[in-house]
């Protein structure tokens, strides 16, 4: 995707997301593709990277959750979720609890006997049709735009502050050209992907859904879903929220980085 950056000489690496922040507040990386959840408060050595994230104004077709039940008789369910999606976490968390009002019995591992699962990434593009014995699919981003006519922010791009400004400078219009460029690949694509598991046909109207960069209205939905965050974990006590190892990567759930020099 970031096909201009290696261009330029910008060392790009394959970092989970869940270990993303950690390895820019350490100076391993200068800067990368961070959860949105993880940008809220961020420490005064970062920064984020004005008009770049990844959202959706559409299904976000890779984010599904599969239940043995409505979602509105979730109550009591234990609800299986990846370690290494921390924003889709939150995401169904806000909208199982505040949306539709339900309280399950746990968040738990998907080795864990559950009623319910959360898939992202790969996964999600595999099951993105529905999982066996489980009838009730639903896609959080449209759950999200359902309930509040807004798109919905997954990811941002942050920065280091002691970044030199000409070097931040060139990754800024790197991101641009980067993204610009992808973008037009993807309508060469003629053949199925085996790191994505979307036929040709299928991936523009994925990729369509998606949005890189940041207006009012991700603005306002970036503002709103913290509001959620911080009524939820007003009443995060009645439920049990356990989060399992991380269970291998996911498409969606990998960032790319750039690295230190």
């Amino acid at each position: 995707m970031y096909f201009d950056m290696d261009k330029r000489g910008i060392e790009v690496e394959d970092v989970p997301a869940n270990e993303m922040m950690a390895a820019i507040l350490e100076g391993r990386l200068q800067g990368g593709l961070v959860p949105l959840v993880d940008t809220f408060g961020l420490d005064s050595s970062l920064r984020t990277v004005s008009g770049f994230c990844v959202a959706t104004v559409a299904m976000a077709v890779s984010i599904k959750l599969h239940s043995k039940v409505p979602i509105e008789e979730m109550t009591g369910s234990r609800i299986a979720i990846p370690a290494d999606a921390p924003t889709a976490v939150k995401l169904l968390q806000v909208l199982i609890a505040l949306k539709h009002g339900v309280k399950p019995d746990a968040y738990v591992g998907a080795d864990e006997p559950h009623d319910a699962q959360l898939m992202i990434g790969n996964l999600g593009l595999r099951h993105r049709r529905g999982l066996r014995d489980h009838p009730h699919t639903y896609d959080l981003g449209e759950e999200w735009i359902r309930w509040t006519s807004l798109p919905f922010v997954f990811a941002r791009w942050v920065l280091r502050n002691d970044l030199e400004r000409q070097d931040a400078l060139v990754i800024e219009d790197s991101l641009y050209t980067s993204l610009q460029d992808w973008a037009d690949g993807l309508y060469r694509v003629s053949g199925p992907s085996g790191r994505v598991p979307v036929h040709p046909s299928e991936i523009l109207t994925y990729t369509q859904g998606l949005r890189y960069f940041i207006g009012v209205p991700e603005q306002k939905s970036i503002s709103l879903f913290q509001g959620y965050l911080e009524q939820l974990q007003q009443g995060e006590g009645a439920t049990r929220l356990s989060y399992p190892h991380r269970s291998g990567p996911f498409f969606e759930s990998r960032s790319s980085a750039c690295k230190s020099s």
